[in-house]
């Protein structure tokens, strides 16, 4: 008997109509002879009911994540929407005459370390569990928490129920773990902007990485690393449909990698500049260390010297809810980097093409600036990686660049 572990998400358990549809599925998994462990999120705009509440609460002094002193109460509360979930899910399916149970992550226990609201996954216990299948019985887990070392609720922040997942599936040695959303694959590209995507029947975890990290919302970034690390066959199912989903596997699983896999689009960017910086050693770090301390993230950065090699120019990317905190830290230390001026850019989008093959083909990154170059649309900064080239573009420009480079890298379905 193989063992499977099956994640479903807020949308796929939004009501009871929908858990006894999940059920459904479970049920037929078990029948097909598979050990199986499910993995299941609160119901859809749950958790933010909860968090309202918390921040209602502490009269709105909640920085989660930050280490404030109501993280462990944040997590207490933000995690009884999957014991719910779980709870419900067990007895519908005890009801239909499968055996079936409950767990919460204390429970197993979910070893965790770090910061209460995004704590990581240190190790499972996975004893009841095994003893559990081994009964043929299936076993029910909330995602999204687990147990820290002083015995308090912690949540793995977002995309937490994913990483249950995959950590459940590495720590039972899974044969694959199957993640049900509301969209029925990966696809090359936002089918909402180019109808012409096509689905991927497999991709690799270094291309899915990219493409979680770059503004494809499927899988979190957290769980794909964890997928990779410990070699976890996931695959990327609906909840809605009983289409064949996208597998993501080791990339000596592909008989043949195609040269761009997909295109991606992230709106979450600001782009900063600074004026006339003085050009001397240690400037980048009196600059971007003070942005680490304020816990503002870069990430696209392209430097500019005058032409005597006095001052600067120097532009990077940050989220777009990070750009307030980054104008408001350098301001701060204005006197110190001695810059001539700040300038903010909110109306920005990073298109990134993205691909395997790029590690032995070349060409790839002259076609995208061609095609920019043809469509009109200024390149202001560039970045890339062995399997990934991102441009930063006015955000006006967004469906023009994706569905043009979808089409010039013959990534249109037939």
């Amino acid at each position: 008997m193989s063992v499977i572990v099956q994640k479903f998400g807020g949308t796929s358990v939004a009501d009871m109509d929908r858990i006894r549809s999940v059920a459904d599925r479970v049920e037929s998994a078990v029948k097909d002879g598979h050990k199986v462990t499910v993995v299941v999120s609160a119901m859809a705009g749950v958790t933010n009911q909860l968090v309202e509440w918390v921040r209602e609460a502490a009269n709105g002094n909640i920085d989660a994540g930050h280490d404030c002193e109501y993280d462990c109460e944040y997590d207490s509360v933000v995690s009884t929407g999957e014991q719910v979930t779980s709870g419900l899910l067990a007895c519908v399916l005890q009801g239909r005459g499968i055996k079936a149970r409950s767990w919460l992550g204390w429970q197993l226990p979910v070893h965790t370390e770090g910061l209460h609201s995004r704590a990581r996954i240190t190790a499972i216990e996975t004893e009841k569990l095994v003893s559990g299948l081994d009964a043929c019985e299936v076993q029910v887990v909330a995602g999204f928490q687990g147990i820290d070392d002083d015995g308090r609720i912690a949540t793995l922040g977002r995309g937490g129920s994913d990483i249950t997942a995959v950590a459940l599936a590495a720590a039972l040695g899974a044969d694959r773990c199957d993640i049900f959303t509301d969209v029925d694959g990966v696809y090359t590209t936002d089918p909402r902007i180019v109808p012409k995507a096509r689905k991927l029947d497999k991709i690799t975890y270094e291309e899915m990485l990219e493409m979680a990290s770059l503004g494809a919302k499927v899988l979190h970034t957290r769980s794909v690393e964890l997928a990779m690390k410990h070699n976890v066959c996931l695959q990327v199912l609906s909840s809605f449909s009983d289409a064949p989903g996208t597998l993501v596997v080791d990339e000596e699983d592909m008989l043949e990698q195609e040269l761009v896999s997909g295109i991606t689009y992230s709106r979450d960017e600001a782009k900063v500049t600074l004026v006339q910086v003085p050009d001397r050693p240690g400037v980048a770090a009196s600059i971007f260390g003070p942005l680490a301390d304020a816990e503002v993230n870069v990430d696209m950065i392209v430097q500019n010297v005058s032409e005597d090699g006095n001052a600067t120019d120097l532009t990077f990317t940050v989220a777009q809810g990070d750009i307030d905190a980054a104008i408001a830290v350098l301001e701060s230390k204005k006197d110190d980097l001695g810059y001539g001026a700040l300038v903010p850019d909110p109306n920005v989008v990073k298109i990134s093409v993205i691909g395997v093959g790029m590690r032995s083909h070349a060409g790839v990154a002259q076609k995208m600036f061609q095609i920019m170059a043809e469509k009109g649309i200024n390149i202001q900064v560039i970045s890339t990686s062995e399997i990934k080239i991102s441009i930063l573009v006015a955000e006006e420009y967004t469906e023009l660049a994706v569905r043009s480079l979808h089409t010039a890298y013959n990534l249109d379905q037939d």
